[in-house]
């Protein structure tokens, strides 16, 4: 007897396939498949051109790979519940042999074997494009616009504008990736329930060590000399009367001479701080733990804090790093008068209106329902007053009053979010101690250790006081500066 040809064979293993198949469920996901890939054709033109423009081709596009990858999974659903069902009613019938001679069989074949070839091409440029996108700016700061508007409008106006969110939030390698989408998974859950909390929490218990991405490109031990920092402020009298602060910032590591500043002491090689903090937002630290070179611990306890050893046993105990300090480099919110200060040592507010500082500071601590309503009412407060109380300022100086309305208004609408209920003070800034604790959670002078040792909170450890609220500091004329050009540079 001659062998039977390869083309004659029975194929016992196609034919249940293709029985089998025959199902409204893997059918569905033919549908399903075929749709995701034609789409597929559409949004990519569109796509490639517009990523940048609109968040929301973004969310089309993972929309689209949800359903190819559906349908693609539908299809051997089908294939196994309805072999299930046959089993479960008395056992699989007998499938009619298929051959390669049969000329429908080889065009199933052929169709099957070209579209899984597209699907695995068209899959896997969808599935590299959406995760590409989802660590874009837009994904992370524009997709649910209101819960994220905040911190990314802070994002915007802040040195890291132009970093992307994932380098700081996420950092490299597949692991804290994977956590964050997994994260992120419930995070969209609880935007589509709407319960999640007004305003968004700093996610200070979830972030990635620093020294796994802030140091990635910051180099504590290397900072390296001093920082001048100058600060004008402003009077709420009719001259708004400035004076300007100059201090010398010790941000330096250590230095051949043996001098150490505050990132050198804080970040040294070889030591090791740690804290112990008994609230959420980590400004209550009620202990310090130093260790140093050589593996010697010594323990600040705060002495005007009498907390129990159960508080302290269950409190947060975290090595420091550099967002204990800089906490909020990237998502900076202001408190009205420093914005103001700001805004009138830049320019963007003429110092001579009379009475800005008063006027513009009541209109912004004033409380708007929404932010339409907020520019509104700052638009035709400063304008009414001007008109009012000093006509001559405002018919012969009209130009610096609309750049002072425009500039309030702006200073509003970098800080104040009424739907997420962000406000004045809503968000801690830990750099420095003027707007808040920050520093002082630790240097406040009540941190002693056993053997009478206290942790420092004199100014020089950190500064040097070149000039105190002086109208026209000395050291700035000698370098050549006004301080309103100082405070544009320097604040």
């Amino acid at each position: 007897m001659q062998p039977t040809e390869p083309s004659s064979r029975p194929l016992h293993w196609l034919s249940p396939l293709v029985y089998l198949s025959s199902n409204f469920i893997s059918l569905a996901g033919v549908v399903l498949a075929t749709a995701g890939g034609v789409s597929w054709f559409f949004l990519l033109p569109a796509l490639s051109q517009s990523t940048n423009q609109n968040p929301y081709l973004g969310i089309l596009w993972l929309a689209d790979l949800g359903v190819l990858l559906a349908g693609l999974a539908l299809i051997p659903l089908g294939i196994i519940l309805r072999r299930r069902k046959l089993r479960g009613a008395g056992g699989e019938p007998a499938f009619p042999p298929l051959t390669l001679q049969s000329p429908q069989l080889r065009r199933l074949l052929g169709f099957v074997l070209v579209t899984t070839v597209a699907n695995v091409v068209i899959a896997g440029h969808l599935t590299y494009s959406g995760i590409e996108y989802m660590d874009t700016q837009q994904f992370c700061g524009q997709v649910c616009h209101v819960v994220m508007q905040p911190e990314f409008v802070a994002y915007q106006q802040s040195p890291h504008a132009r970093v992307a969110c994932v380098e700081c939030h996420i950092g490299p390698g597949a692991s804290w990736f994977v956590r964050s989408k997994l994260s992120g998974m419930g995070q969209v859950l609880a935007v589509a329930l709407n319960n999640y909390p007004r305003p968004i929490p700093s996610p200070v218990e979830n972030l990635r060590p620093a020294r796994e991405t802030c140091e990635q490109c910051h180099w504590p031990q290397r900072f390296t000399g001093e920082k001048m920092m100058v600060h004008t402020e402003y009077s709420d009298d009719e001259q708004n009367s400035a004076a300007t602060t100059v201090l010398l910032m010790k941000v330096g590591g250590r230095a051949w001479n043996g001098t150490v500043g505050i990132h050198g002491a804080h970040m040294a090689d070889n030591t090791k701080i740690e804290y112990i903090a008994t609230d959420a937002k980590r400004q209550t630290i009620p202990q310090v733990i130093y260790t140093d070179v050589n593996g010697k611990q010594t323990v600040y306890n705060d002495t005007g804090n009498k907390v129990t050893p159960d508080q302290l046993a269950h409190g947060e105990r975290r090595v420091m790093d550099c967002v204990d300090c800089h906490n909020r480099p990237t998502h900076v919110f202001q408190l009205p008068d420093r914005a103001l200060d700001d805004a009138m040592a830049n320019g963007n507010i003429s110092p001579s209106l009379p009475y800005i500082k008063k006027q513009a500071l009541a209109a912004l601590k004033t409380e708007y329902p929404d932010r339409v309503t907020a520019r509104k009412q700052i638009s035709s407060t400063l304008d009414a007053f001007y008109q009012k109380n000093y006509p001559s300022v405002y018919s012969g100086d009209r130009k610096n009053v609309d750049a002072a309305i425009t500039a309030v208004e702006a200073i509003y609408e970098r800080n104040i979010f009424p739907e997420m209920k962000v406000t004045w003070g809503s968000y801690v800034n830990n750099l420095g101690h003027m707007d808040s604790p920050g520093c002082f959670r630790c240097h406040d002078g009540s941190h002693t250790s056993a053997d009478g040792r206290t942790i420092p909170n004199d100014c020089s450890t950190c500064h040097e006081l070149a000039a105190m609220e002086e109208k026209n500091p000395k050291i700035l004329s000698d370098l050549g500066l006004s301080p309103g050009q100082a405070g544009a540079g320097s604040n």
